[in-house]
């Protein structure tokens, strides 16, 4: 479930990225980022568990 969250993180940074560089998506890119940190604050938050 990490994995999938940093990959979730990753992909939402970079359409962050290429939206505020490239194209004016407005709110919607903002919105990504923000769903992005989440991820990566969770992520860290929750660490890895001991099996």
């Amino acid at each position: 479930m990490g994995n999938i969250l940093y990959i979730i993180a990753l992909v939402l940074v970079i359409a962050w990225a290429i939206g505020f560089i490239g194209y004016n998506a407005g709110w919607i890119i903002h919105a990504l980022l923000i769903i992005a940190i989440i991820a990566v604050l969770l992520r860290i938050i929750q660490g890895r568990k001991v099996v």
